[in-house]
Formats: structure tokens, C-alpha cells, sequence
């Protein structure tokens, strides 16, 4: 990989133990998007992920420790910005991602100028809203980011999503470790930043098992509200801070302008 520059893309693929779907998924993106360097972001799998993705045809950064998928996506994010790269879209390694559908994200994030521009499964028409149980966990969420976001967002909790310069600005310096989709929605618009979301196509999971079994959905309800409120609570207190030097003194002290060293 060389360094970018204007209107550059890098497809970031996130992967822990995906060496039954990492390969498909590398070859349809390629396939899909020829000349756009792929890079899957190994999270220091335990079996032949790494391999089958090179094989594949895409570039790999191992990770020297085992960060989650939060910690994952962070990283592929700082190469992107590190490199130059304008924008970036994640395409999850288990194959549920559809890579014809990339370059309808990639126009909506060039034509709109949004900084984020998420890839919904639940308006799509292909069947995947029809599992209660996911069903019901969005609904919740929609319900709970509706008078945070100021807006509806109809799939929260997609991974398929894409971003550009400005976002990772923000994602290559600080990222939600665990289940971060939704945490980081809160962390953009706290910022000022937009999002759109586009009707995608959902695919049954090449290969492996979800990792939301058992008791996991209860403790990710519980993380991703508690990592919502400490973002709304930390944000709020940022922005309602009185401008430096309005604390002491007289009122409108501050007008001197700043001291030297400042």
C-alpha cells in the first residue's frame, strides 16, 4: 500500500477466527471494487484467517494483541488516516455484508458530504428484520438514540458502514472498545457531525457463530447504555463549560485576552 490523497478509498475488514468466510468476503470486495486496496485487520486469530486472506488478495495488519472488535476497527482506521485515505468502509469478515452494495455508500458519503453513512439492513426488503429477537433489540435502540440523535436511525447496530477524513479524525484518536456502532453514532452527532443511512442487503453469516448468545445480549444492552450516557454526559459537560478565564475574577474578565504562554 502506498500513501492516498483526495477522493481515495480503503476497505477495512475486521476479523477474529473468520478463515471459513474471510477469503469470499475479500474476493467480492475486490471483485466489486477493483483497485481499492482491502485490508483485514486481524485480531489475532487462533486458525488459518490471516492466510486466507492473503491468499485472497488482501493486505493484512496483525494486531499484537487481541483488542475486540472496537479495538480493531480503531486501528484499521488509524492506518486509514495515517496513510491519507478519505474515506473508509467496513465490511464485517463473516459475509453478511453484500460488497455490491459498497458503492452506494461510497456516493452517498462523496455527493452528501456526511461524515458517517451507515449501510441498513432493516429497510432493505431482504427478510433480515424478521428475527425477533435482533428485531427487538433495535427497536429498543431506535427508541433510546431518537431524542439523542435528534433523528431516527432505522439500524443502529449495523457494521457496514462508511466514513470520511473528518470522522476519522475524531475515530483514529479515540473509538468504542466493545459493540462500538452505537457509541460512536452518539460520539458524531456530539460533534456536529451528520450521518445518512442507505438500504442494504443482508446476507446470511458465511461461516462461524454470532458472538450475541446466551446471557450476550442482555450484557450488550447493558454496555452499550452505559457507554451511551457516560458519551452524552461527557459531551455535555464539554460543551457547557464556561470559556476559560470566566471562572475567577470579575465578570467578563476574560476580555483582556489571553495571557502569555497561552
Amino acid at each position: 500500500m502506498r500513501p492516498a490523497g483526495r477522493g481515495s478509498l480503503l476497505v477495512i475488514v475486521p476479523a477474529f477466527n473468520e478463515e471459513g468466510a474471510i477469503g469470499q468476503v475479500v474476493e467480492s470486495v475486490r471483485g466489486e471494487m477493483p483497485g481499492v486496496p482491502v485490508v483485514v485487520i486481524d485480531d489475532c486469530s487462533l486458525d488459518d484467517t490471516v492466510s486466507a486472506a492473503r491468499r485472497a488478495g488482501a493486505e493484512v495488519l496483525p494486531l499484537p494483541h487481541h483488542l475486540g472488535l472496537g479495538g480493531s476497527v480503531q486501528a484499521g482506521y488509524r492506518l486509514a488516516y495515517e496513510m491519507g485515505f478519505e474515506y473508509v468502509i467496513r465490511v464485517d469478515g463473516d459475509g453478511q455484508h453484500d460488497a455490491r452494495d459498497i458503492p452506494r455508500i461510497l456516493e452517498r458519503l462523496q455527493t452528501t458530504g456526511s461524515e458517517m453513512v451507515i449501510g441498513s439492513r432493516m429497510s432493505a426488503g431482504d427478510g433480515w428484520s424478521r428475527s425477533p429477537l435482533r428485531w427487538l433489540g433495535v427497536r429498543f435502540f431506535r427508541l433510546v438514540l431518537r431524542p439523542i440523535l435528534g433523528k431516527e436511525v432505522r439500524d443502529p447496530t449495523s457494521g457496514f458502514v462508511g466514513v470520511n477524513r473528518r470522522a476519522l479524525a475524531v475515530f483514529s484518536r479515540s473509538f468504542p472498545l466493545e459493540y462500538p456502532e452505537i457509541e460512536a453514532l452518539v460520539v458524531l452527532q456530539r460533534r456536529r457531525f451528520r450521518f445518512e443511512e442507505v438500504p442494504c442487503r443482508m446476507r446470511p453469516r458465511a461461516a462461524g457463530k454470532s458472538s450475541l448468545r446466551g446471557l450476550k445480549p442482555l450484557y450488550y444492552i447493558l454496555h452499550v447504555l452505559l457507554g451511551v450516557f457516560v458519551n452524552v454526559l461527557r459531551y455535555e459537560r464539554r460543551f457547557h463549560q464556561p470559556p476559560p478565564g470566566n471562572g475567577r475574577g470579575a465578570p467578563g474578565s476574560a476580555a483582556a485576552g489571553p495571557s502569555k504562554g497561552e
